[in-house]
């Protein structure tokens, strides 16, 4: 689909892009790999990932990065658009044998120049702790696979723990773990502690304390990814089975649920205040969902695959206070979220400025966020006011999806919720001009003009457009998209995989929990661009550059506008 018509203009590997604070360029001489260059199968193997440390030494270089690539792990300092990199020097450097690594994380909190705690999960289950500085491996965990056998999908430390850290695997589970206590030589015995919708937590039960602490039971299907919030409080995780679910950590008590278009959910990340939430995953969208309101506020479609990376720029992220109250964290966050848009001056924060006067609206923000995916594309989009703080019309017509709880709607539910009085439905918002789609609509439905004042309260930015609905007009369309029956017969086999939740998927559809594409803004890409020859598993938002990475295993540097000009050739 990607090259229909494009010939080798679309095949063609950009290195770089511009947007509004300027360009971005791709720096050759930055770029990680494996040394030696050799070829490996990377469609039999585990996603690439890369973890960065900073451990404060005195050189003013303290950055580390980890990645694995097939069955080898490695440890580099980086050294970004500061210094060329050099391969033929990791500090550390690991082969396994029988398992894969499939993801890490550092220890920040008790990271040094002289020691680091770095976690690594396998595609056997076992997780193991290492520190590359001392090239130390002090304690494997789940050893003998008596705790889980499946696939590690996603491993972190707990914010502001230096030994707690939580495991997750493709069999849906979740266990805590403590770097200190040892596992069992037999099979764990668990005691329910909490059960909820689709969720239930487990402690461990046996005369002295050993791991795992708990085991949590999330959904149907694998677990893909977790996330802990800004403070750490809360856990948003993305299953198989397309729910994204958030969780209160210390009370583990359910916050609220969203459910994908169709498919599963593969990726999420936290806005850097917490209060946004954004998921990509089989349906190639891009998701935004309000922590606080508990609902969909946009979707986002540029993506022509799999979406297997989202991620928040803070550094782009741009906030104005004119009234301290509207702002629900305290004051060290909102300091910290202004610190991060200090930098950036560019048109879109003047004209949100400028609006922020003339409209009386309490904060003038700008979130970004990137996403990377299956189809070797990098997509950057702009989160704008006109999403977030939406004209009353639109307010009203959503009121009591503002109070949903983490429970299902009933049966009956038909998303009357989410559209305008009257039971009159909004009509679709198209894709990007550039993209070569139309507008996702369901042909069976019938749709009224919108209010004049809720179209203009939501298209006034270039990421963002409103247009009538043309009932006649279906270009080709993204197929899956089209209309219920389709999402229930062609994906059942997974979608149907919620059985212990009261809601049908196929019900689902139409209701808080999965809007349908015409009752949510649709964002249009600032910027989508092929940047790989294979899938991209990686996309980091750093202070000078962005980091990304392939199924080759080429981890790559984009320095931002006006960093590492001596790189340019």
């Amino acid at each position: 689909m990607a090259t229909e018509g494009g010939g080798k203009e679309m095949n063609e590997i950009k290195t770089q892009f511009t947007t509004r604070e300027g360009l971005y360029k791709l720096l050759p001489h930055s770029e990680y790999s494996r040394p030696n260059r050799v070829p490996f199968n990377s469609q039999g193997s585990n996603p690439v990932r890369v973890s960065f440390v900073n451990l404060n030494d005195q050189s003013g270089n303290g950055d580390r990065l980890c990645f694995n690539v097939g069955r080898e792990l490695y440890f580099y300092i980086y050294k970004g658009v500061r210094k060329a990199a050099d391969l033929s020097k990791p500090i550390d450097k690991r082969i396994y044998k029988g398992t894969q690594p499939t993801c890490h994380d550092f220890n920040h909190l008790t990271a040094t120049a002289e020691s680091v705690s770095l976690l690594v999960g396998f595609s056997a289950g076992q997780v193991q702790l290492i520190d590359p500085i001392k090239k130390e491996t002090s304690k494997l965990f789940n050893e003998e696979r008596l705790i889980d056998k499946s696939r590690v999908t996603c491993v972190k430390w707990v914010p502001g723990s230096e030994s707690l850290f939580l495991v997750a695997h493709s069999s849906g589970s979740m266990y805590l773990y403590n770097v200190e206590h040892t596992c069992g030589t037999t099979a764990p015995h668990y005691q329910l502690l909490k059960q909820g919708e689709s969720f239930a937590v487990h402690t461990c039960k046996s005369k002295s304390t050993r791991n795992p602490l708990l085991k949590w039971t999330v959904g149907e299907g694998a677990l893909n990814e977790f996330a802990f919030s800004p403070d750490g409080k809360f856990l948003a995780c993305v299953s198989q089975d397309g729910f994204l679910r958030v969780f209160n950590f210390d009370s583990v008590e359910l916050h609220g649920t969203m459910k994908s278009y169709f498919g599963g959910l593969l990726c999420v990340c936290w806005s850097p205040d917490g209060k946004y939430i954004v998921t990509g995953g089989e349906d190639d969208l891009v998701t935004v969902w309000s922590f606080v309101d508990c609902r969909v506020i946009a979707r986002g479609h540029g993506h022509k695959s799999w979406v297997s990376v989202v991620a928040f720029d803070p550094y782009t992220t741009s906030v104005e206070e004119s009234d301290p109250m509207e702002f629900s964290g305290s004051d060290e966050d909102f300091q910290d979220l202004l610190h991060f848009g200090r930098d950036r001056a560019n048109s879109t924060q003047s004209r949100l400025s400028k609006r922020n006067s003339t409209d009386s609206r309490p904060v003038s923000v700008t979130y970004r966020f990137g996403s990377v995916g299956q189809d070797t594309q990098l997509c950057l989009w702009d989160l704008t006011e006109d999403i977030l703080f939406p004209h009353q019309p639109l307010s009203r017509a959503r009121t009591h999806t503002n109070v949903m709880n983490a429970t299902s709607p009933p049966a009956g539910s038909n998303g009357n919720s989410v559209t305008t009085p009257g039971n009159s439905v909004p009509p679709p918002l198209p894709r990007s001009n550039s993209l070569p789609h139309s507008a996702v609509s369901n042909a069976g439905s019938k749709s009224s003009v919108m209010d004049g004042a809720i179209a203009s309260g939501v298209s006034k930015f270039a990421t963002l457009s409103l247009h009538d609905r043309k009932e006649r007009h279906h270009e080709k369309d993204h197929k899956r998209n089209h209309s219920v029956g389709h999402i229930s017969s062609k994906s059942s086999d997974r979608l149907n995989l919620v059985t212990k939740t009261k809601t049908d998927p196929a019900k689902t559809l139409g209701t808080p929990l999965c809007p349908r594409m015409e009752e949510v803004p649709l964002l249009e890409p600032l910027i989508c661009k092929k940047i790989a020859h294979e899938r991209l598993t990686v996309l980091i938002f750093l202070e000078d550059c962005i980091v990304t990475a392939c199924q080759e295993g080429f981890i790559c540097t984009w320095g931002r506008p006006g960093k590492g000009v001596s790189f340019n050739p």
